[in-house]
């Protein structure tokens, strides 16, 4: 049985938690910011494909089965608007009309990555990673950087974590080890890269195109058709070290020499600078892989999620499933070419240029506080009467509950959850 110094123990804790899980006011709807950059919430409660901004997710839909999907690029918050049946709680001016501008993908219907699947936190054992130009979720899986790991699952079972493996001779781990968690070995773990585009994203901007599997653009590819992420490669890994060019290689003139060609040299003309185009030669692998899953996903629109039938279509075509994603290393916004022919193309993408803002609800300064502290903070702001009528009424709870729980303490007896709660409510059956 818990002591009373252990549950205040936990009620601390339960109170940090909750004050980094959400530190921030949730007292105001975002509808009035109009289509920003923000973390958008599905509820599927009200099952309909419309979301909510985070303040209205804890005021509107706190009692609702919700799943978060994260940032969500020019979205306005549709819980004031007509779209929902019931009143934002939040915004209370007006019910506003549904937000035409807004884009509805799978995620909306419940629905990620390109293999279609649901999404069950007691289930799935896979991280996902967000596309940063269409802000899709992936399965590791599902871009050939892992097996597919079985799910979690309630009966108990044999581990899928095979014998332990002969140690390996270097001290570092490698990929052919398992992790902790029993999940297969990443091809190209986390730390690896900075950021990830989807193929399909890849196909639909020339930019990406003409950097796919360039160094720091890297791609994932299969060895001798194999369609699991057991055989699988990498191209566009990133340089270790930057060759010599040929100019470094040549011996310098001597000074004397030099001063003497400059004097009896006519001046040159000024030449106008232009900018030289610094996007690297197109890697041919790469090219291959984009131009074969171009008219696929043509014929779709442009898109590979849903269903997975157009993967199955890719791999009858001879591509393996998930091909032409792409994984940027850090700085890949610096190291884009913005020559006059190169810079049109990233304009029209801000994202793939700066960096978005996204926006975040203004912290809440009372986040970290007790219940207590809370009321003694109330206690405080009331006029001087109400505040001695507060302390009188608590004062006689606190006289009855030492009286309530005096002949526990004289027999030795514990005090169950129960035992408070039948006295609360006996306190309030007598106001009745």
């Amino acid at each position: 049985m818990a002591s009373l110094r252990s549950i205040i123990e936990a009620e601390d804790a339960l109170i940090q938690e909750a004050a980094l899980a959400l530190p921030h006011q949730f007292t105001t709807c975002t509808y009035s910011l109009r289509h920003i950059r923000q973390a958008v919430h599905l509820c599927l409660t009200c099952a309909l494909p419309r979301g909510f901004c985070s303040a209205c997710s804890i005021a509107c839909h706190g009692d609702h089965e919700q799943i978060e999907l994260f940032p969500k690029r020019a979205f306005r918050c549709d819980c004031p608007t007509t779209s929902l049946p019931h009143a934002c709680t939040l915004h209370t001016t007006a019910t506003e009309p549904e937000n035409a501008d807004n884009t509805y993908g799978q995620n909306f219907k419940g629905l990620f990555c390109r293999c279609g699947r649901t999404y069950d936190a007691s289930t799935e054992r896979e991280t996902m990673v967000q596309c940063v130009a269409c802000e899709d979720w992936f399965h590791e899986s599902c871009l050939n950087l892992r097996e597919r790991p079985p799910p979690f699952s309630a009966e108990p079972a044999e581990s899928a974590q095979p014998s332990e493996p002969e140690p390996a001779p270097q001290s570092q781990p490698t990929a052919a080890t398992w992790s902790d968690d029993g999940l297969p070995p990443a091809l190209l773990p986390g730390s690896a890269y900075d950021s990830f585009i989807c193929g399909s994203c890849v196909v639909a901007h020339p930019v990406l195109r003409k950097w796919a599997g360039s160094p720091g653009c890297r791609m994932v590819i299969a060895k001798n058709g194999e369609h699991d992420g057991a055989g699988h490669a990498q191209c566009g890994e990133p340089r270790t070290s930057e060759s010599e060019s040929p100019a470094s290689l040549k011996r310098a003139l001597s000074p004397s020499l030099d001063n003497n060609l400059a004097a009896h040299s006519p001046p040159r003309k000024r030449v106008r600078s232009v900018a030289l185009c610094s996007a690297p030669p197109p890697d041919p692998v790469a090219q291959q892989i984009l131009s074969a899953i171009a008219p696929a996903m043509a014929a779709i629109g442009g898109k590979r999620d849903g269903d997975g039938g157009v993967e199955e279509t890719i791999v009858s075509l001879g591509i393996y499933k998930g091909a032409g994603d792409l994984f940027l290393s850090a700085g890949w916004r610096d190291r884009w070419c913005k020559c006059d022919s190169c810079l049109p193309s990233l304009e029209n993408t801000p994202y793939l240029l700066v960096e978005e803002d996204t926006y975040e609800p203004p912290e809440d300064p009372d986040s970290g506080l007790s219940l207590e502290e809370l009321g003694m903070r109330a206690l405080q702001s009331l006029p001087r009467e109400k505040t001695l009528d507060s302390i009188r009424v608590f004062n006689e709870l606190r006289d009855d509950l030492l009286q309530y729980l005096r002949p526990f303490a004289a027999e030795g007896r514990i005090v169950s959850e129960d035992d408070v709660k039948g006295f609360f409510e006996s306190k309030r059956a007598a106001k009745r």
